[in-house]
């Protein structure tokens, strides 16, 4: 699967994926250690919470990587003539205008106007030009935009 990222939210990424491989590793491995030196490990609460954790580690390690690899950077673009990912653009709902950026889905934050391009109302936007009007299926209703700028 391809993942959309900016260029800053591809290197957080790489050092989230650089504590968990180091730092996370080494602090779940050392409460395994303690947990089975308290004996049993059949009736061991921390043993079993340790071995849990331990999974998400590795679980979340493996999805990482996979973004990691599977990445496409996205550039902001300026000036094109139709909505892409990783252009802003202005679109009016009610008269109301909004502000709002394509995004791939690991960096979406619809509170502050980054919506993912594999979002409903993302990828209503996609290929749009300025005067389209554009309707959106959301959870609470449909939901009418026009835009106005791209910027």
């Amino acid at each position: 699967m391809q993942h959309y990222l900016t260029a800053k939210k591809l290197e957080e990424l790489k050092a989230e994926l650089e504590h968990y491989r180091g730092a996370k590793r080494m602090d779940v491995a050392e409460r395994l250690k303690r947990a089975k030196e308290l004996g049993d490990l059949s009736e061991n609460s921390e043993y079993m919470e340790a071995r849990n954790e331990q999974q998400f580690v590795e679980m979340h390690i493996s999805e990482l990587e996979d973004i990691v690899k599977n990445c496409e950077i996205i550039t902001m673009t300026h000036g094109t003539k139709t909505v892409e990912i990783g252009t802003t653009f202005i679109a009016e709902k009610n008269g109301t205008p909004y502000t709002y950026t394509i995004v791939g889905g690991n960096e979406s934050k619809p509170s502050e106007g980054l919506i993912s391009n594999e979002s409903p109302m993302g990828s209503a936007f996609l290929g749009k030009k300025v005067g389209d009007a554009i309707t959106v299926k959301t959870p609470v209703g449909e939901s009418k935009f026009k835009i106005t700028t791209i910027k």
